[in-house]
């Protein structure tokens, strides 16, 4: 009985950290909006002419180039090259040492410094500065308060907290801040990323709350193994690089778009009023490359999942594969992300085209936690709504 009761108490107190956390992504969530939304020096920053000048001599610095500076200043992570500027002098110009990521920072000859492209470009504020440390840190407490109660979860259970959609996804929100908040202290230049991740911790959080809450139980027979730990730890993990993966992806569809219309010298159209979000994000070529590292470097884990969970259901029901609904939308899942990533091995696919075929791998992926878990039923019915 004494047991009991302190598990009963442990349940109760997980349930009120993922409710504090929740509560705190939400607080988090703002303060990003507020960094990005007014983030800026005296609202969105305009390339002048001088400025635009000095950006079409940074392009004409051959990729030979950067590579060849790239090798030599490898340790340092810089790559410094001098060109021609438009008055006739010289222009330095410092990249990362992969050639033509990052931002360009351009020394004129009066010393003065610009970042002409990157997610810098558009300058800071007092405001924005303050509103972007209050962010962070709310999202360091929120993932405390989401980590905790996923941990006293499992304790109150004594098994892997995720047996359930309830727990599946409180785990998912850890592992979604966790991967943001760890690139950050590695000093990865991903402070964009914090908004859509609290953003989707919040959602994933509130609907876990809401609608997929779920009593502390034990499992059924079937889920009885330690492929539990290897097979859902396996499939939370590829859901948090996934999301990452189409969070990238969805930015650099509205940043090309707004690119593009400033480019053939329109107004921004429905850009207009969030010019300064648009502008604060890095370049357009950085966020696809990052979606396709992403998803590059997740799908074999991925491939590992599925056959993790054939090994499991072989143990559990006899059969390696039956074509539950579960198993066949994880396997379309599959299909679609390697023909997104052959797509851009051999034919070519960069940009726009392969931005659609990765958001259409995401929604099958979103279709198949939430969409068959919830309203199909199948063998995996267990992993459903409480």
């Amino acid at each position: 009985m004494l047991a009991i009761g302190v598990n009963t108490q442990l349940s109760g107190l997980s349930d009120k950290l993922i409710y504090s956390a929740m509560f705190v992504y939400a607080l988090a969530m703002f303060a990003h909006m507020f960094e990005w939304t007014f983030g800026s020096k005296g609202g969105v920053a305009r390339r002048s002419a001088e400025q635009a000048s000095l950006a079409a001599a940074a392009a004409q610095v051959s990729v030979t180039e950067q590579v060849r500076a790239a090798k030599e200043a490898k340790a340092a992570k810089k790559v410094t090259v001098t060109v021609a500027s438009a008055d006739g002098g010289t222009t330095t110009l410092t990249r990362t040492a992969l050639a033509g990521e990052g931002a360009i920072v351009v020394t004129s000859g009066r010393g003065e410094e610009r970042e002409i492209d990157g997610p810098g470009a558009a300058g800071t504020s007092e405001k924005g500065d303050l509103a972007g440390r209050i962010a962070i840190s709310l999202t360091i407490l929120g993932f405390a308060c989401n980590f905790g109660g996923v941990l006293l979860r499992g304790l109150s259970v004594m098994r892997f907290p995720w047996g359930n959609m309830y727990e599946f996804s409180c785990a998912f929100g850890v592992t979604m801040i966790g991967t943001y908040l760890l690139l950050l202290a590695l000093g990865k230049p991903v402070r964009w990323m914090g908004l859509p991740a609290v953003v989707a911790a919040t959602l994933t959080l509130g609907l876990a709350t809401t609608v997929l809450y779920t009593a502390d139980e034990q499992l059924v027979p079937a889920l009885h193994s330690y492929w539990l730990g290897i097979h859902v730890t396996t499939a939370i993990i590829c859901g948090g690089a996934f999301y990452a993966a189409f969070a990238s992806t969805a930015l650099y569809l509205g940043r090309e778009a707004y690119d593009k219309r400033l480019a053939a010298g329109l107004p921004g159209g429905p850009f207009r009023t969030s010019a300064s979000v648009w502008e604060r994000l890095p370049a357009t070529a950085t966020l696809d490359k990052l979606s396709y590292r992403i998803n590059a470097l997740v799908f074999p884990l991925w491939t590992f999942t599925i056959i993790a969970g054939a090994i499991w259901a072989e143990s559990a029901w006899g059969k390696y594969w039956e074509w539950d609904p579960k198993e066949t939308w994880s396997f379309i899942t599959w299909v679609v992300y390697a023909c997104y990533l052959h797509a851009r091995a051999t034919a070519g696919w960069r940009g726009r085209k392969a931005g659609y075929l990765a958001l259409l791998a995401f929604a099958c992926f979103l279709f198949n936690y939430y969409g068959v878990n919830i309203f199909i039923t199948g063998k995996h019915s267990y992993a459903g709504v409480g």
